[in-house]
Parts: structure tokens; C-alpha cells; sequence
């Protein structure tokens, strides 16, 4: 399963705190696109059989057909110039 790095949890928390999404149910949502590559979106709860991954007040939700190909990764965060960008990396 999808693991978060410390740097990930914590961008978690904030960019959902920014968003004012609820504290309770409000996380990242990550979904394989048919073209490749995946759509990272905040989102206010998981998606009915979404994979929940939630770790010290972190929620990350894994579309169920994504969770397969995510599931031996682990999601960093990578401070850049323009910003910081979420990148998976082996386990």
C-alpha cells in the first residue's frame, strides 16, 4: 500500500487546511489518468471504494484501479524554486 514520507504528510495537512476542507474527511485524492501519469486533486471525502491512506492527521485517497500501481510506492515532496511538487519513489 501507499506509504507518505513526513514531508508529505505535512504538505497534506496544510494544503488541505488552506483549502478549508473538513478536518475529519478532507485529503488528497489520486487517480490514474487513461492518458498516463495521475490527477492529484483535494477533495472534501474519498470517492465510494476509494483506498484510504491516513497517517498522523494525513488523508490520502487512491482511486481503486490507481491502488494497484501505487502500491509498493511512497509519496514524497520535493521543495522546488516555483514551489514545492509531490513525487512517488520506490518503498
Amino acid at each position: 500500500m501507499l506509504t507518505l514520507t513526513e514531508n508529505a504528510r505535512t504538505a497534506v495537512r496544510t494544503l488541505t487546511e488552506r483549502a478549508g476542507l473538513p478536518d475529519e474527511t478532507g485529503g488528497l485524492r489520486i487517480a490514474e489518468q487513461d492518458a498516463g501519469g495521475f490527477e492529484l486533486a483535494l477533495v472534501p471525502e474519498p470517492v465510494p471504494g476509494d483506498d484510504v491512506v491516513a497517517e498522523s492527521g494525513a488523508r490520502v485517497y487512491v482511486d481503486p484501479r490507481t491502488s494497484l500501481s501505487l502500491s509498493d510506492q511512497r509519496l514524497d515532496v520535493e521543495p522546488a524554486a516555483s514551489g514545492s511538487s509531490f513525487t512517488l519513489v520506490p518503498q
